[in-house]
């Protein structure tokens, strides 16, 4: 493929290494919002959309709105997403978001929500998340473990999540920590007076979100819609 990056930081570095050795070409690279022209003039197949929330919104419609495939990981702006879908239907486009691209945590999605309706109405415990990124990332909680929350939401009584603090019986409180240097990690805690019970997922490199980009971007290419990684992963 053709593959376009929009946002050159650590991630679309590693994602213009990855893609080179996966066999595929770079045929253009974006630091600010793309034109038009600049996007019909670079024979694109499909973007990868990897920059900041105060700019993911106008790359993602100025991407659309150019007919181009395009896969986002930015987090920090969903509250356009619906905006986006409505765009991807508009144009008969395809697109896919996700909060994170790895194997792994997309795994870990799923064995977090097993193990939240095992938890369901187990009272004697009680449930916190915790994520841990480099103090460079911008948006806190992470993406990630909004996902986290929402996938525990669906199979439980919660209602919501709260940053830093637990608002009522019905939120679930997310601790974020920003420390110099640190894998991302993202914890589930059930803790009661006897026993803790702990999920815990740790990104060791940029490779596994870059790798799992680039997979979603083979998988959507082609087809015309709105995907998920589940899609991707055949979950």
């Amino acid at each position: 493929m053709n593959i376009a990056i929009v946002g050159y930081g650590k991630m679309g570095k590693t994602i213009e290494r990855l893609a080179k050795e996966n066999g595929h070409t770079i045929s253009a690279i974006f630091n600010k919002t793309p034109t038009h022209s600049e996007l019909r003039d670079n024979n694109i197949d499909v973007a990868i959309e990897f920059s900041h929330p105060e700019v993911a919104y106008r790359n993602l419609t100025a991407l659309l709105g150019s007919n181009i495939p395009t896969v986002c990981g930015t987090t920090g702006w969903l509250d356009k997403l619906r905006d986006i879908e409505e765009k991807v239907e508009q144009y008969n486009g395809s697109f896919l978001y996700a909060s994170n691209f790895s194997l792994g945590v997309n795994l870990f999605f799923e064995i977090v929500q097993e193990t939240a309706s095992l938890m369901k109405n187990r009272n004697l415990y009680d449930l916190r998340l915790e994520e841990i990124h480099h103090t460079q990332k911008k948006d806190a909680p992470s993406g990630t473990a909004i996902t986290i929350a929402e996938k525990i939401i669906q199979r439980t009584s919660f209602k919501h999540w709260s940053l830093d603090k637990k608002t009522d019986d019905k939120s679930i409180p997310i601790y974020a920590l920003r420390e110099p240097e640190v894998p991302g990690t993202h914890i589930v805690e059930y803790d009661s007076v006897i026993d803790t019970i702990e999920l815990k997922h740790t990104a060791k490199s940029r490779d596994g979100f870059a790798l799992g980009a680039i997979r979603a971007a083979e998988y959507i290419y082609d087809k015309k819609g709105i995907f998920t990684m589940k899609d991707v992963l055949g979950l």
